[in-house]
């Protein structure tokens, strides 16, 4: 039998301890779930949870109930029931751990606002506060020269929700847009650039169609488990904006599909990303001040692309978190990342985080059941109890620690967060990107632009999560753990917000999220793939004039065309002038570097280590793909210098 409503069942579930918040119509469920829970604050061995979860199903699945009516359905998802076990162990194992005596945490309070007060953040978030503060700027008529023309008029929707509020409320006179901007009358103030195929990190000459060139090899990044995978792949493009690329919305409406997911790994999709001649960039490989531009960009082009599919991009409006300033559990990551650093400078994972998922790669991933088999709830507590007094006196016992209280503290130290791994701010678009689309490339692509949006310690964070999660998978042979199984787990932790005003929308979707982790898990190595248009955008020579160009990146009058003079700060010999040609990659300059300073033996395993920079010009700071084409990108920036330099883990 499968669950039509199955975010409904799954609100049933987690309101079992506080029925009194349930419509009537649940509220019948409610006695038999509350007496298949254990007593609080009791420890529950593995050995009685998995069948006390398997009765907790059946009833649920049971083909005399059926789900509860609801005037509207939150959760468009549905699995079959048995793949619901996990979910449910989970929410009742999550349950029992914040019952047992935890310590009351700050959370982060959801509160409404009205549509102007909305999209004036909106409009703050995205880098346009100048549109409403009406501070004469050039930074935001910069970003606005670069936008194309499905984000341009998801500026131009919001920036006239605001006015058309503001004005109701006769706060202030609001002016037109184009007297800020001074741009001549039209139907539309802003004027979208073309977004024909564009170079990955190029100047946008007015007027001509930039050429974009394939790589005719086989360096491609395939995203996709090797088993039970489709053999036929599909190919995605990063040239072309996501929102531009949407040509209709089909006739049946997206929102109105029920989604069915199959939990087989054979019905995800496997894509590839094809290299253009500029190679691919990784989140990591862009200096902050550019980062901040890509975020900016990839909000203008989420807010785009759901207008594009008829989607309202909802956002969730919070007080600033107030968490703990010191130990371990329930601190924010920058705290963390704080503290942390005084003692490893530059590191971006919290260390907690980083050993414990270190302690589950060396022993847990062969143990069957990891992640999904919870540890002793006493145990876990008296663990975390002990870390926090012993952790940064590295006097905690390690060895100690068995698998699966490990795999407990490492999913309590992601629920713990005041803020979601994932931002509570973003949480409705999560959910809307599989209630509301149905095409996997689709939400692959919504998923894409809400990662770029991540703040970095959260980003690096989930990155490192999702890498132990891709490695849990890769030994389901002994581990008995699928990639559906981890996703169901996984999702209670990172998806059922505990605020002081839970959104419901969170905490009904349960294959909904797991849905969405799986997609985590499986396309991990796409999402944290920088798209090609936005490095366009945020390199044009419009707004590349506010990046920090260094004094030596400017080319030298002697230095003849087609030649770049290499610095190596690192080796014996620190410059070196190099002819390029159409073949010249990146990885051959750093292998000509590496021959020429081969003698000194002691440095070679660093200098094999290190990477291509592109630095200054239209960029800030670029780490290089091994396979970028450095005619290309010297044509494209002619101004940067190039360093070779070690790449910040």
């Amino acid at each position: 039998m499968e669950i039509k409503d199955s975010g409904s069942v799954v609100l049933t579930a987690y309101h079992s301890y506080a029925p009194s918040r349930l419509p009537r119509v649940e509220q019948s469920f409610v006695p038999e779930l509350a007496a298949a829970s254990p007593p609080s604050g009791h420890a529950v061995s593995s050995r009685k949870s998995i069948p006390r979860c398997r009765r907790i199903n059946r009833m649920l699945s049971n083909e005399s109930l059926h789900p509860p009516t609801f005037s509207r359905s939150n959760s468009q998802a549905s699995v079959d029931s048995t793949s619901m076990e996990d979910f449910w162990c989970e929410v009742e194992s999550i349950k029992e751990n914040s019952e047992g005596g935890q310590e009351e945490q700050t959370v982060t309070e959801v509160k409404p606002a009205d549509e102007g007060e909305l999209e004036a953040e909106w409009l703050q978030d995205v880098g346009l506060s100048t549109l409403i503060s009406g501070a004469e700027e050039e930074d935001g008529q910069a970003l606005l020269s670069t936008l194309t023309r499905t984000q341009a008029a998801a500026v131009q929707k919001r920036y006239n929700t605001y006015t058309q509020t503001m004005r109701k409320k006769n706060k202030h006179s609001v002016r037109d847009v184009r007297d800020i901007f001074g741009v001549a009358e039209s139907p539309t103030p802003f004027e979208p650039v073309p977004v024909s195929l564009v170079p990955a990190n190029g100047v946008q000459v007015p007027g001509k169609k930039p050429v974009w060139k394939a790589v005719n090899s086989n360096s491609c990044l395939d995203c996709g488990l090797d088993k039970d995978t489709p053999s036929v792949a599909e190919e995605l493009s990063f040239e072309v904006s996501f929102s531009e690329s949407i040509t209709e919305i089909p006739k049946e409406k997206e929102g109105l599909k029920s989604q069915r997911f199959k939990k087989e790994d054979s019905s995800l999709t496997k894509f590839i990303v094809r290299k253009s001649r500029f190679g691919l960039t990784e989140v990591g490989d862009l200096s902050v001040e550019d980062m901040k531009k890509i975020r900016y960009l990839s909000l203008i082009e989420l807010t785009a692309f759901y207008d594009a599919l008829g989607i309202e991009l909802k956002r969730n409006r919070t007080d600033k978190v107030k968490g703990r300033e010191n130990g371990l559990f329930g601190v924010p990551l920058t705290v963390l990342l704080e503290n942390d650093q005084k003692k490893l400078p530059g590191i971006k994972v919290p260390l907690i985080f980083q050993k414990l998922l270190q302690k589950l790669e060396e022993t847990g991933l062969e143990t069957e059941g990891i992640l999904r088999v919870p540890g002793s709830a006493s145990r876990v507590k008296n663990l975390r109890q002990e870390l926090e007094s012993k952790f940064y006196d590295d006097t905690f016992d390690w060895d100690q620690v068995r698998n699966n209280d490990a795999a407990g503290l490492l999913k309590m130290f992601i629920r713990d967060l005041p803020s979601p791994l994932f931002t509570v701010e973003y949480l409705p678009a999560f959910i809307a990107l599989v209630e509301r689309i149905s095409k996997i490339k689709l939400q692959l692509q919504a998923l894409h632009l809400l990662i770029m949006l991540l703040p970095d310690a959260n980003r690096d964070t989930a990155k490192a999560f999702l890498i132990f999660l891709k490695k849990v998978v890769a030994n389901e042979g002994k581990n008995k753990m699928s990639l559906w199984n981890v996703s169901m787990i996984v999702a209670p932790n990172l998806f059922i917000y505990k605020g002081k005003r839970s959104n419901q929308e969170e905490m009904q979707a349960a294959a909904t999220t797991a849905h969405i982790v799986r997609l985590l898990i499986r396309y991990q190595d796409i999402l944290w793939t920088v798209p090609s248009f936005l490095i366009t955008q945020a390199t044009s020579p419009r707004t590349s004039k506010t990046l920090p160009t260094s004094p030596s990146s400017r080319r030298k009058s002697d230095i003849p065309e087609g030649v770049i003079r290499v610095h190596a700060p690192l080796h014996s010999k620190v410059s070196m002038a190099i002819q390029l040609n159409g073949q010249t990659k990146a990885k051959d300059i750093l292998a000509r570097f590496h021959c020429e300073n081969s003698h000194d033996s002691p440095g070679s395993l660093k200098i094999q280590n290190q990477s291509l920079y592109e630095i200054g010009g239209n960029i800030g700071q670029h780490c290089l793909d091994p396979d970028a084409y450095m005619l290309d990108l010297y044509h494209a920036n002619p101004h940067a210098e190039w360093v070779i330099k070690p790449k910040t883990s």
